[in-house]
């Protein structure tokens, strides 16, 4: 009844009925869903004045739904007709424009107040968005607190990304009171509702004891659920919880899947993940180009931790020819370039900018020393300390392995110790007590007295 009526209303040049019949086809209202007549009559509808049309007319476009697809010229256009008009939803459209340079020149104040002018029409988008504009300074001076102001009164409606936006606040301390327990509870409140990212931050507070007493067990299930559904980020986590091999059991071939996975969705740190693999064979066969080639993938989206182990491919010939010159200049580009918005690292990790560029200073200095004389062993040795710890790059185990690895077969009594305590722990490595034993005693008879403690352990 509803589409017959449409078609009739809209055949008789009834421009709601022109809107409306383009909505039956395109959700398949009364008929079988058709993209081509949906974006036709929606063109009909906005061609007669229809404002709505204007936005669904956009959409289409956006995403190639019965037309070419266009996501930048023709929405603009379409939104910025509709809010000339006064249509709210398509300020808030047209701001995203504004903000993302998408149709037009970037101008984020313009964004801003777009955004503002709908939020005194009751809009909960528009808010979320102007919060997350007073929260990263775009368009306007930063302003944290006020931020957390606006997510609040957001999440109060329901609102479940607000909700995530204020447990990010909480769980960081930014705007509000570092309050971790808050934060799980916020984003617990909107996994129910099958949120994916609510999901995964679920699974990191699990995972970190972020709020939550630790369960690696529970972490694993929830980043499995979010990674199965296309969440990048917690494949990515997926592929690391399997490359290190706590929980679930270590399987470097499904830690390559899922780095795989979640390079396929465009993760950066992915690409230096599996990259890493194709170094070292780690799940797949080596190929030394291919891992040149991700990392350099990683490292043009802005990944630092991807530039240094670039410049190290450069330094040492790995899958593409030696130039000693353009590894040193990634080095130094990665140290001074460093911030927390290109790196994995937990936001609250370092408590100002300084602390982050003396270690980024630092695993630059390591790098250009195991580069100058390949024989350092020391220089190994540090570099395997800092992924291990983390400092000032992303933790990453199988890294760490390695330089640990390449300093023990230098004689580095250090690195011996380590890399006894990854065959004795079953890190990254299959657990090997055998081998771990030999490593420990080679390292104590060094004099290491950390492997003296662990090679008692033998004795008991």
């Amino acid at each position: 009844m509803t589409f017959h009526w449409c078609e009739k209303s809209a055949n008789n040049g009834s421009i709601i009925g022109k809107f409306y019949l383009g909505y039956c086809y395109e959700f398949g209202i009364g008929i079988m869903s058709n993209e081509k007549k949906s974006a036709y009559w929606y063109n009909e509808a906005t061609k007669s004045g229809n404002t709505t049309a204007k936005l669904y007319l956009a959409n289409c476009y956006r995403l190639g739904k019965g037309v070419d697809k266009d996501e930048i010229k023709a929405p603009f256009e379409l939104y910025r007709e509709a809010a000339k008009k006064g249509h709210d939803l398509a300020k808030c459209d047209l701001a995203d424009c504004y903000q993302n340079g998408k149709g037009v020149e970037k101008d984020e104040r313009k964004a801003f107040e777009l955004y503002k002018e709908t939020v005194a029409k009751g809009y909960d988008w528009a808010k979320f968005k102007l919060a997350e504009c007073y929260q990263n300074g775009k368009g306007v001076e930063k302003d944290e607190k006020k931020a957390v102001v606006l997510y609040e009164e957001v999440a109060n409606d329901g609102y479940i990304w607000a909700c995530n936006k204020l447990g990010d606040c909480y769980q960081n301390g930014k705007g509000v009171e570092k309050d971790e327990r808050k934060a799980f509870e916020l984003y617990n409140k909107t996994i129910s509702q099958e949120y994916l990212n609510a999901q995964f931050r679920i699974a990191y507070c699990y995972d970190k004891g972020v709020g939550i007493e630790t369960n690696k067990i529970k972490a694993f299930k929830l980043y499995n659920i979010a990674a199965e559904e296309g969440h990048d980020t917690a494949q990515n986590y997926l592929g690391y919880l399997y490359m290190k091999g706590e929980v679930p059991e270590m399987d470097s071939k499904k830690a390559v899947y899922w780095f795989q996975r979640a390079v396929e969705n465009g993760n950066k740190f992915a690409y230096d993940n599996l990259a890493i693999c194709y170094e070292l064979g780690i799940g797949t066969n080596k190929d030394e180009t291919k891992a040149f080639e991700l990392y350099e993938k990683s490292a043009e989206k802005g990944y630092i931790n991807a530039k240094f182990h670039l410049g190290y491919c450069y330094v040492n010939g790995i899958g593409t020819k030696i130039n000693k010159k353009r590894g040193f200049e990634l080095y130094r580009e990665a140290a001074e370039k460093g911030n927390l918005n290109e790196m994995n690292i937990p936001e609250d990790y370092y408590k100002n900018k300084e602390e982050l560029a003396k270690d980024l200073n630092e695993v630059s200095y390591w790098y250009q020393k195991s580069a100058a004389d390949y024989d350092n062993e020391l220089a190994l040795y540090k570099l395997g300390e800092i992924y291990e710890l983390g400092k000032g790059v992303n933790k990453n185990e199988a890294r760490a392995f390695d330089y640990y690895k390449q300093a023990a077969e230098k004689g580095c009594i250090y690195g011996k110790y380590k890399v006894g305590k990854y065959f004795f722990s079953g890190i990254i490595v299959e657990i090997n007590k055998e081998k771990a034993y030999n490593l420990y005693k080679d390292a104590a008879e060094g004099g290491n007295n950390d492997a003296k403690k662990f090679l008692a352990l033998f004795h008991k």
